[in-house]
Parts: structure tokens; sequence; C-alpha cells
């Protein structure tokens, strides 16, 4: 393929059509394919990486697997000869822990394929081998959740990668890469790092990064920006072909987000600002290229599943890079009860009572316990425990759990059998200064590029910022209820008819984004859904710290609840472990909502 792939020209110029192919480590398959044979496009990205995948290809090198995604490999069997001939880049983190490995092994799939491509890859986001000279440096690597310093942990992390930006992808680019593997880096820098190639950015043009760092946290999580796990999925016609996302990425940062013609799903301001509200803070956005103000987006319904976003400001991006670590954090065991019929909760005490009768030390023998009651006809009683046992954690705890089945609550049935724990991994969110990490580019295995893990202004990194690169951050202002919480005669109401939401997870805190279709909604809800109203809404919430952060030009709210997951990832003892339904939880609950604003007569 040769060096740089023209654009298609659009009406306000040329643009750069970047499409996604993965939200995940096990999504679609077919996904790839699609993209390529589905339109125009100049390049194919996918997001495979998550905290939790991380601990997973960590695991997997430990036992003699390979440290990258499999299922990339397989994708591009179907894609490379098609991508050759079109001229097409290929960008992706599916590197994971073994981005050398992983370009590779594209480079044998090319070879079988008979095809002659460039495959570059990027290193440097391990640090694990460092973190004995980091510590010595004097970097705690503090948890950036807890404070707890690394060293008073008692831990030997398995896996410790900082979040790369997208500068070394433009370099692998602008050496003449065709593919481009990565490990950790954010997960828009796949987006970013071709606008770079393509545009000839610099730090210095931080509205362009910004506007290309929001286009890619719409498309990195694949068919959640056409549809995907909407809250008026109702709307979205056949969701069950539902098109992966793309951009057509302009010189200024602005982008169209669309799909290819005659799939299925939704692109609507909608389904954007969905995608646009998950897994993050405040308006502040950090990334280590750009922070984007997410309060200065603009969203426009430009066409038909063309959805246009502009005016979004950069500023400087802050100092510090995020790390992701993970660590051996013991076993882990559930099992399920169903209840049903009468006094729910009295069938629950006689259930547990009964359970820790059966346990030599009662519920206090485990390092932790979690139980949750969840649901109605029938209720689920779940109780989790972790422990450093394996045994204790496994057929001890829940053999005792079966023992209960004639002296328990009547009607007691398990809807889990008795089993082993499993070993769980705890997650640990760091920071480092982003100039002790030192990024490199290599092309067919030659070094070609040894640089900054990032592009700056020429300012440097912001003194305003005190949040870390990682692609989401704690920077803005906790905001307030700002006007009155009801105009006008107001009827009980489920909240979600008047408000869709969006929630996820980042460590241990969860993100609840909500929003409204027309302002007369949202200048209520802004008054209404204050942080404490949140806690009374959704009990889960009630004592912990709750943020609330105000987007007005989205007509939305988002609250991060902190601690809500423990210590996140596989170490989350609740059912709903991520967060993914927090946001259908609040929908669920009943408001007083003035009564022009429902969609019946009031």
């Amino acid at each position: 393929m040769d060096g740089a792939h023209p654009g298609v020209a659009g009406p306000g110029g040329e643009v750069l059509r970047i499409a996604n192919c993965s939200g995940f480590y096990g999504d679609r398959l077919s996904a790839a394919r699609e993209m390529v044979e589905g339109g125009p496009i100049d390049v194919l990205t996918g997001d495979w990486l998550a905290e939790l995948t991380m601990l997973l290809l960590g695991k997997a090198v430990l036992s003699g697997r390979p440290g990258y995604a499999r299922t990339f490999l397989t994708q591009m069997e179907q894609v490379l000869p098609a991508c050759a001939e079109r001229g097409i880049k290929i960008v992706s983190n599916a590197g994971g822990l073994d981005p050398a490995g992983c370009a590779a092994a594209v480079r044998e799939v090319a070879r079988r394929a008979g095809v002659h491509l460039t495959v570059a890859h990027v290193e440097g986001d391990d640090l694990l081998p460092r973190l004995p000279e980091l510590t010595a440096a004097g970097h705690d690597l503090a948890n950036l959740d807890t404070g707890e310093r690394l060293a008073d942990a008692g831990v030997t992390p398995l896996t410790a990668h900082a979040y790369l930006g997208a500068l070394p992808i433009a370099r692998a680019l602008d050496a003449g890469a065709d593919v481009v593997i990565t490990g950790r880096v954010t997960d828009a820098a796949l987006v970013i790092g071709p606008g770079m190639w393509r545009f000839g950015w610099t730090g210095d043009d931080s509205d362009a990064l910004a506007g290309a760092l929001v286009a890619g946290h719409v498309l990195e999580c694949g068919c959640q920006a056409t549809g995907g796990n909407y809250a008026f999925f109702g709307e979205v016609p056949d969701l069950a072909h539902a098109g992966f996302p793309l951009a057509e990425l302009s010189a200024d940062g602005s982008a169209v987000i669309t799909k290819h013609p005659g799939t299925g799903g939704l692109v609507s301001v909608g389904t954007v600002t969905a995608q646009l509200l998950y897994e993050i803070g405040g308006p502040a956005y950090l990334n280590p290229d750009v922070t984007a103000r997410f309060d200065t987006i603009a969203l426009e319904q430009a066409g038909p599943d063309r959805v246009r976003i502009s005016g979004v400001r950069g500023e400087a991006p802050p100092a510090s890079l995020k790390v992701a670590l993970n660590y051996a954090g013991g076993y882990k065991n559930s099992m399920v009860l169903a209840i049903e019929g009468l006094d729910v909760a009295g069938k629950a005490k006689v259930a547990q009572d009964a359970l820790w009768a059966r346990i030599d030390g009662g519920r206090e023998a485990f390092d932790a316990v979690d139980v949750d009651l969840v649901g109605s006809d029938p209720a689920l009683l779940r109780i989790t425990v972790l422990d450093a046992d394996q045994a204790r954690a496994g057929r001890a705890f829940s053999s005792a759990v079966v023992e209960t089945g004639l002296a328990s609550y009547p009607g007691f049935y398990a809807l889990s059998p008795p089993g082993a724990g499993s070993a769980y991994g705890v997650y640990w969110p760091a920071a480092v200064p982003a100039e002790l990490v030192t990024a490199r580019v290599l092309i067919d295995g030659e070094p070609v590029w040894s640089g900054p893990a990032r592009s700056l202004p020429a300012g440097g990194p912001s003194e305003d910022s005190p949040g870390v690169s990682a692609g989401t951050g704690p920077a803005g202002t906790v905001s307030a209820a700002t006007g009155p919480a009801s105009t006008g005669p107001t009827r009980r109401a489920p909240l979600g008819l008047v408000a869709g939401a969006r929630s996820g997870d980042k460590g241990g805190n969860a993100n609840l984004g909500v929003w409204t279709r027309d302002p007369a909604a949202f200048a209520w809800l802004d008054g209404y859904l204050t942080a404490d109203r949140l806690a009374e809404l959704v009990p889960a919430t009630a004592g912990l710290r709750i943020e609330r952060y105000r987007l007005p030009n989205l007509l939305a709210l988002n609250f991060v609840v902190v601690g809500l997951l423990g210590r996140g990832v596989a170490a989350s003892t609740r059912l709903d472990p991520q967060a993914k339904a927090l946001g259908e939880e609040l929908r669920a609950a009943m408001a007083d909502i003035p009564g022009h604003l429902l969609p019946f007569p009031s």
C-alpha cells in the first residue's frame, strides 16, 4: 500500500473515513468484513482492550497462551486482501500485552494470503519491568481511587501498563505502515492517530485533536453508537443487524458519525449523546494528547443516520499518564437462591442465618462478603464471598449453602450449583509523569521511531488539570442543581418517560449519564435530579460520595458514584459488576414529573 491514502471528498473538504469493527474482546467476529465490504472507508480500527481484558491476557501469558486478542487475527484473515487492494489502513490495540507477537502473526496472515503489507507495532506501555526503578525513584504509584501506596499494599502486580497517546500511531503511519498494532493506548488514540497522520495536526491543534478525541469516544464501543444498549431501544430499527459506526473526520476535527447504508440500527443525536455519556467523569475529558471540553460539544442531525459533531474546544493535556495495574486478589464464589411468595426479606434473613451457622467463624470467616437481594416474583438472593484461601471460598462455602436446603425458608431452591471458587484479580489505577514513558515504533521488527508517548502543545501540559490522562478523569467542577425542582402540576411516573440514561464503570466507580430530548425537560431535570435525589431514587448509591456534573449543551447530567463497585473489574461483587444497568434502574424509579413533560395527558 502507498503511504497516505486520500480521504473521500465531502462538502466541507476532504474527510478521513475511520470505521470501527470492535468495541471489546469478544465483539461481532464478522464486523471487520462488514465494514470493509459495506462501503468506502480509509482506516479500519477496533478496540479490544479494557481493564479486565488486560488482566485476562496477563493470565493467558502465565499459562503459555498468546498475550494478544486472537480473534483479531481471524478478522484479518477475512479482510487483509481487500484492505491491501483498496489502500485501507488498519489501526488496532489488539496487541494487548504482546504487540510484537500480534504484529508477527499479522505478517504471517498476510504472507499466507499472498499480500505484502508493512506492519508496525508500538511498544513502551509495559511498565511492569520498570516498577522497581520507578518506586526507587520516588514514584509511589498510589491508587487513584483510594490513595493507598502500592508499596504499602503488599501485592505483586501481574500487569502494569501506561495509557499511551496517539503520537506513536501517527509516527507509524508516517513511516509507511499499512497496519499498526498497539498495546495499551487510550481508546480514542485509534482515531486521533490517523487524524494526526492525515491532517498533519500537532500538539498546538488542540481543538482539532479534541474533536477527534470526541469522535474516537463515540466510535470506541462499536454498536453502542448505532442504537445498541440504547434507552429508547423501541425506536431502533433492525437492532439485531445493527451496523458498526464510522466517523467522517475533517481537518478541523469536526466529524459526522454514520454507518454503512443498508445496515440496521440508528445514528441519531440521542444514540450519539448516550455514547458520549458512557464512562466519563467531569466536563474536562482527559487524554494524553489533549483535554476535550465535553461542555462545548455541539450535535446536529445532518441527515438520516448522520450526526455532526462540531465546536469541541481543546485544552492542554495533564502532566501525568494513567497506569493500569492488576494483581491476583484471591478467590471468589457466589451462590444464588430464589425466593418466592410472602415475606421476602424475612426469608432472606432465614437463609443467611442458616448458612452462617454451617460455617466455622460464620460470615466473619471470609475476607469479604456481599449480599444482594434483587427483584421480585421471584426475588434473587445472591451471596458472594472473597477470600485468599481457595478452599474456604470454594466448596466450604458453596456446599454449606446446599446443606441448608431442607432447613431454610419455605420454597427454597438454588439457581447455581455448588462449585470451587474462581481466582479474581484486583485493578489498581495509578499515574506516572508522562515524561518517564517513551514510546517506540517498530516496522517488521526494526525500530523506526522513539519518542514521547503523546504530543504536546507549545505551552506544555496543563497546570490546571491535576487529573491523569486515560481517556476519562475526574477533572471538572462538581455542580449543584440550578433551578426549581418542578413547574406546574406533577404526576407520579417513571423517570425514564422523559429521560434516557447510560451507565458504566471505571475501576471501583460507576458513572451514570442522564439526558433529555428537549430543553424544557432538561430545565426540569437539572433542578430535580440532585445528588441527594439520585441517592433516594437508586438506594444502592445512598451513603456513597456522588459527584454531579452538568453538560447543558448535551441536555445532560453526569454522576460519578464513588466506590459503588468496590475494587472494581474482576473484584466487584455486585450482581451488575460493571454498573451497566444502573441507568435503567434510575429510569424505572418513580418521580414527580411535571405533567406537560409526559408523553400522555396529565
